[in-house]
């Protein structure tokens, strides 16, 4: 597929570094390991590189490969925006941000403060017995049948209850959910993209209006009981705060289980070592976080400025792949490996004010999980001669996942 060519390629733009063959966009998938191959290639490329091919449509993007770049572009809030980077409002015909991912200081700071003490880790903790009741309900479901495929049977389904359990939402639903999710994070069809978004704006106001009648405790009874600056949020602002929670609660506490999954199962000695010392756990986690990091988020440049001495003029998008600045060598010893006792202070859950809220519960979830599958399960390994699939977008997912045990 063809990005813009190079006749339409801004002026400031120096031709050495235009690449039309940047992997990480959405349609694309991969049977390759993409942390193996793709990545380390990627590193051989200069410190940025402007890609005709990043965006739906192929549209350009800038894309910084090292650490501290990109924690920069994290802090940078003069130069660059995160305003109406996301399609769904786009599609519906409508004007709304994502609450508080698109939104600029001081606008971002007003919701940060008001959001941030529903995310903490004392707050999380008290979820503990919930999520881990969760994780052993699906474990149960296949411990004993010596496999599984670890995607559909537990990956997507598990973070997906925490979710609804936070949002007030019913069990029963969960299917649906789900067939929303992959309409709208993993589909290349606009129309399917444009209905999934439908049906959960339409879903999400409904849920909004049942809770302004009769508030409970759960996310979207704080979101329409909340106040800023001595108001309600308006009906824009709630839209945008519960249809990023929608998103953000379903997809990527999937994607870093996933790597975390699969890099265990295939490196039998790091399994061991968990095994042997659970204790280890969280740390390991962070760790696995840095090396599978999954997820490209993007800024649009306001004001001009450089990187790395190129110039970015407004207009120009800029990507931030956290794949890259994780396993940036200038920045990590051995990046490639995985190192259990490195404690890496990595970027997977972003930086700055743009850090996730939702960091605390993720790391809750990815520990619980894992504690709980290593201790119902013997060793596992990914199941011989298996095909795994990878999308190639945004966000770094498994397709599939077959692992087998002794049973």
């Amino acid at each position: 597929m063809n990005g813009s060519t190079v006749d339409d390629i801004p002026a400031h733009v120096p031709r050495e570094l235009i690449r039309d063959d940047y992997p990480f966009i959405m349609g694309m998938s991969t049977s390759e390991n993409p942390f193996k191959t793709m990545v380390p290639a990627l590193h051989k490329n200069p410190d940025i590189i402007y890609s005709t091919n990043f965006y739906v449509g192929y549209q350009p993007a800038w894309i910084p490969r090292r650490l501290d770049d990109i924690q920069a572009l994290y802090l940078d809030t003069e130069h660059f925006s995160t305003k109406g980077l996301s399609p769904f409002p786009i599609l519906m015909g409508e004007s709304w941000d994502l609450v508080p991912i698109e939104t600029d200081p001081p606008q971002h700071t007003m919701y940060r403060t008001l959001l941030n003490p529903l995310f903490t880790p004392r707050k999380m903790q008290v979820l503990e017995d919930k999520v881990r009741f969760s994780a052993r309900q699906f474990i149960d479901m296949f411990k004993d049948r010596g496999e599984c495929e670890f995607m559909n049977e537990f990956a997507f389904r598990f973070p997906i209850v925490v979710f609804l359990d936070l949002m007030g939402l019913p069990y029963e639903r969960l299917e649906q959910f789900m067939e929303w999710e992959f309409g709208l994070l993993h589909s290349m069809d606009i129309e399917g993209i444009t209905r999934a978004t439908q049906h959960v704006c339409a879903y999400l106001r409904e849920m909004i209006e049942t809770r302004r009648k009769k508030p409970v405790d759960d996310l979207i009874s704080f979101g329409v009981t909340a106040k800023v600056d001595g108001r309600g949020l308006t009906d824009d602002e709630l839209m945008g705060f519960c249809f990023n929670l929608f998103i953000g609660g379903l997809d990527t506490v999937s994607t870093n289980l996933s790597w975390q999954m699969r890099h265990l199962a295939e490196y039998s000695a790091d399994q061991k070592r968990l095994r042997e010392n659970p204790e280890l756990i969280q740390p390991a986690l962070e760790e696995l976080y840095r090396r599978y990091a999954a997820v490209t988020t993007t800024r649009i440049c306001t004001k001009q400025t450089q990187i790395r001495g190129v110039t970015i003029m407004p207009g120009d998008r800029v990507a931030m792949p956290t794949t890259l600045a994780n396993t940036d060598p200038a920045a990590w010893e051995n990046p490639f490996e995985v190192d259990f006792d490195r404690a890496p202070r990595h970027l997977t859950f972003g930086y700055g004010i743009h850090r996730c809220i939702g960091a605390a519960l993720a790391r809750r979830e990815s520990a619980i999980a894992l504690e709980e599958l290593l201790a119902a399960l013997p060793e596992f390994r990914v199941q011989e001669g298996a095909e795994i699939v990878t999308e190639l977008g945004p966000i770094l997912q498994l397709k599939n996942l077959p692992l087998v045990w002794d049973e």
